[in-house]
């Protein structure tokens, strides 16, 4: 097991430690590497940057100007315990992203390939990725996409 921090971009305040985890599994540490974004706490914070340190890693990030947390009503009742990720419809100039599918894996690996992934094809339709998030107000990961034609 390791630790992982989330580090606020600020280097006159030493990158002050905002969040972090004693005992996280390395493939959930894997999983967050992969997000762009970061909710916890209705706040929305944006990575900047990721980091490997002799006794942790490290994800910096600053706060959001431009997105900010959404409550869902089309979400499924989501815990951990494996990992489960949204696809949702990314749309400009609005905060309402549809709930397109609902992934649950039980393999870590298959779930970061998906968050890593520029496209994805469902229902017969592709989709590209605008970004991904990991929403610990929400117990899931997020991958935001437009469909491609």
């Amino acid at each position: 097991m390791a630790r992982l921090e989330y580090r606020k971009l600020d280097e006159a305040n030493h990158f002050p430690v905002l969040y972090y985890y004693d005992h996280i599994d390395k493939d959930e540490i894997s999983l967050r590497f992969a997000c762009d974004y970061f909710v916890k706490g209705r706040e929305v914070y944006e990575k900047t940057s990721t980091a490997i340190e002799p006794h942790a890693y490290v994800i910096y990030v600053k706060r959001s100007e431009e997105e900010q947390a959404v409550t869902y009503t089309d979400a499924a009742g989501l815990r951990w315990g494996r990992v489960q990720i949204e696809v949702r419809e990314y749309r400009e100039n609005t905060a309402h992203y549809p709930l397109v599918h609902l992934y649950q894996f039980t393999e870590d690996d298959d779930a970061l390939l998906l968050l890593q992934s520029d496209y994805i094809t469902l229902g017969g339709k592709e989709w590209e990725k605008t970004s991904t998030e990991v929403d610990e107000d929400r117990k899931v990961y997020v991958y935001y996409a437009k469909p491609t034609g």
